[in-house]
């Protein structure tokens, strides 16, 4: 057996390597990673590489003089036993098609796939449908939509496009993105999202989990361009969705509208043409405004790293407001005050 060892960034004539051979396969290294792993010829060439991001396995590559030799085997074995290490035993990978069964051989499991451009994987057979499983004793009779937000943090804007939307359905499921990559902590999101729909009976709050992909995470180094990697995120993303809004009975998706998010204007356009096809609604919803500019979730981290309290005040709800002013929240304004950039193209 190869052995399979760590390549650090700062190892320049390796990562040169590595680059070239993620070329031959026709993709390029993920300014995503974590952890890089190659094996050596004995000249000391890299032939094989693979790596790592949070809980994910991305960017493999064998030279193609070597493979069927089980390079890749090798270096998928050692990244499990790596993540093992760090303590993530639930692994997810996305790759090309043509290499899903491949991965299916070495224990993960489809969850969902956009024809010709990728595959979402796990390494647990049942980890999909026991999410699923879990959100089904959250259907209800009558009418269902659902709403997907980060919210980070929750605004005047959220606020709204989630009353819109209860008062046209009779269960009205709010998504919150789980993953633990925007500026505002998880947990305190989903907390700001709790107390801003409090008054709202008919909602019902759920996890995204590792499910919903967010583009903290989504790989785009085998996928040519930023619009292809947002759109294929999307077509994903939306492959996932309908699996859950066949569970809970989702008839209905609300979206606000994006007029300078190209990420986000390009998801709702996805949404638009796709859903609609498989028999579910999508809504797009004019932004809330203040004096004629739309309120998001951008607009209040820049009035945050600004200082701008008297703005801040007339974009988020009460309880938003009240969380800026605890204790609690002043290490994560701080970290906004940092920031170079804090509006999200």
């Amino acid at each position: 057996m190869s052995y399979v060892s760590r390549i650090f960034p700062t190892d320049k004539r390796a990562m040169a390597q590595v680059d070239a051979l993620l070329a031959q396969e026709g993709i390029s290294r993920d300014k995503n990673l974590d952890y890089t792993c190659g094996i050596y010829d004995e000249d000391f060439r890299v032939i094989a590489t693979g790596s790592c991001f949070g809980n994910t396995l991305r960017c493999f590559a064998v030279d193609h003089s070597h493979q069927g030799e089980g390079l890749l085997n090798e270096i998928i074995s050692h990244l499990i036993d790596y993540q093992a290490g760090r303590g993530n035993i639930r692994l997810f990978l996305y790759t090309k098609p043509g290499t899903a069964k491949f991965f299916g051989d070495l224990g993960f499991y489809e969850i969902a796939r956009v024809p010709d451009r990728l595959v979402f994987m796990e390494n647990r057979r049942d980890g999909f449908s026991a999410y699923l499983s879990a959100l089904e004793k959250d259907k209800k009779d009558g009418v269902s939509a659902a709403i997907v937000m980060n919210a980070n943090p929750f605004t005047l804007g959220h606020q709204y496009l989630v009353e819109q939307a209860a008062a046209q359905c009779d269960a009205l499921h709010l998504f919150v993105v789980s993953e633990d990559a925007s500026l505002i902590p998880a947990a305190v999101r989903k907390r700001l999202v709790r107390e801003g729909v409090g008054h709202l009976p008919n909602v019902i709050l759920h996890d995204c989990g590792p499910y919903m992909i967010s583009s903290a995470t989504f790989p785009s180094y085998f996928l040519k361009d930023s619009d292809t990697v947002i759109e294929s995120q999307a077509r994903l993303d939306v492959q996932i969705f309908l699996r859950i809004a066949e569970t809970l009975g989702i008839t209905a998706r609300y979206v606000g509208e994006e007029p300078t998010s190209q990420v986000t204007g390009l998801y709702n356009r996805v949404m638009a043409d796709t859903l609609p096809r498989a028999g579910i609604a999508c809504h797009i919803l004019p932004r809330k405004a203040l004096e004629g500019r739309p309120i998001s979730a951008s607009t209040v981290r820049q009035a945050i790293k600004t200082g701008d309290g008297a703005l801040l005040r007339t974009l988020v709800p009460q309880t938003t407001w009240d969380w800026l002013q605890s204790p609690e929240a002043a290490p994560v304004i701080q970290r906004i005050k940092g920031e170079s950039d804090v509006v999200h193209y």
